[in-house]
């Protein structure tokens, strides 16, 4: 039978939702892999909207399931009504919506907490034994829920490639263990069944972050 993965968005568009490449991407090798994918977000505002052509808030409101929808076509689902038991594995893409609309990471940083929906299903996929896939700055929402656990958003070290390296300093100072790796590459905790890849944490050909993202998927399913 197909595996059936969760895919969790939260918004559309990368400065106050989820990555819309990284989640193409993410259904993309979904499919090839032959998984079904649903899609889900949570019924509730967006702390702000951006206006994406010139990167400033632009005073308006908006909801972060209707914004997910354009993502997913019309077919998603609210996050409240998601059945773990139904579902082989979830994926989370990146964007700030997971650091503004997930988590207040945005804001608080280090210090921060999770949407209690998010952090419940994640809990639970985890309790559950099945694995959970995150790229981007998503993996910070591990640091917070699995203490010690191992990921990566890239590299530490800053650099014109790599210009969120401080990322990975916050996360070790969560207590993680933070593994760099190379755009195309993912990093997989066995114990926790985390699988994690930096996406656009690197400034590289939008091919290269795909192909990471492929690899994470694959992981991903094997674990499932």
């Amino acid at each position: 039978m197909a595996k059936r993965v969760a895919v969790l968005l939260s918004g559309c568009g990368v400065y106050d939702g989820t990555e819309i490449h990284e989640a193409s991407a993410v259904l993309v090798h979904l499919s090839r892999a032959g998984a079904k994918a649903q899609m889900f977000a949570p019924n509730q505002d967006q702390m702000h909207v951006i206006d994406h052509s010139e990167g400033k808030p632009s005073g308006s409101g908006r909801n972060v399931l209707q914004e997910s929808a354009r993502i997913a076509r019309g077919d998603i689902t609210d996050l409240a009504k998601l059945d773990v038991s139904a579902f082989d594995a979830v994926v989370i893409p990146g964007g700030f919506g997971v650091a503004k609309n997930f988590s207040d990471w945005a804001v608080k940083n280090k210090d921060f907490t999770i949407n209690s929906e998010v952090e419940k299903i994640l809990k639970d996929f985890h309790n559950a034994g099945k694995p959970i896939a995150m790229c981007c700055i998503a993996p910070v929402l591990a640091a917070k829920f699995l203490p010690g656990c191992e990921l990566t958003v890239g590299q530490d070290k800053e650099s014109d490639m790599w210009p969120y390296a401080q990322t990975a300093g916050a996360l070790k100072e969560m207590g993680c263990k933070h593994v760099n790796k190379d755009v195309e590459q993912a990093h997989v905790d066995v114990k926790h069944k985390l699988i994690t890849t930096p996406a656009f944490m690197c400034n590289a050909p939008i091919h290269k972050i795909s192909d990471g993202i492929g690899v994470m998927i694959r992981e991903t399913l094997k674990l499932a």
